[in-house]
């Protein structure tokens, strides 16, 4: 399976940032972007790529325990950015990041305790990927588009563990369906 840890944002901050993503899918050049489908946004935590089945088990458990770990916090989806030239155009988070980071530290760490081969280990850097683009391009205007945007406050009061089904069927633009296959509550929430 092709794993990887995040937060999920609810329903009213996914509606509010689809707004000002109908925003800037309108501006010059939004047709040279992939952009990603709004039942798929997410804050990645920790990617795991493909994992053994039997390792599952043990990589939800040691989740769960990370997330008990973890008080709930409170975040926002606020402003964005760019990874690699524009090849990424991103919604950037504010709030309690140091608990996101925290988070995203121990998921990355429940991962290799399970063992998963989790990759070279990088400074977390919050974000929900919006489009995409196979090459380097000017998204500048995009990310100061998102300059101004700030989404709704929520608590955050859980961890996923999210299946990533990636498209097969060769259809341009299809996008890769997420499934949450397990949820972790965070601190005593649950």
């Amino acid at each position: 399976m092709r794993l990887f840890a995040a937060v999920l944002p609810p329903e009213d901050v996914t509606a509010a940032l689809a707004a000002e993503v109908a925003v800037l899918r309108g501006l010059p050049g939004a047709d040279g972007l992939r952009w990603t489908g709004r039942p798929g946004w997410h804050l990645t935590l920790a990617f795991y790529g493909e994992v053994d089945d039997e390792l599952v088990p043990e990589l939800s458990a040691r989740l769960a325990r990370a997330a008990h770990r973890t008080a709930p916090f409170e975040l926002a989806l606020r402003g964005g950015g760019q990874f690699g030239r524009g090849r990424a155009l991103w919604a950037g988070a504010e709030g309690d990041l140091a608990t996101l980071r925290l988070l995203a530290d121990r998921a990355e760490a429940a991962g290799r305790r399970a063992g998963v081969a989790t990759g070279e280990h990088r400074r977390y850097q919050p974000h929900l990927t919006l489009a995409r683009s196979r090459q380097a391009c000017d998204v500048r205007p995009y990310v100061e588009a998102l300059a101004g945007f700030t989404g709704p406050t929520w608590t955050v009061t859980d961890l996923a563990l999210v299946r990533s089904h990636l498209p097969e069927s060769g259809v341009p633009g299809e996008q890769p369906r997420y499934e949450a296959v397990a949820r972790s509550p965070l601190g005593s929430s649950g």
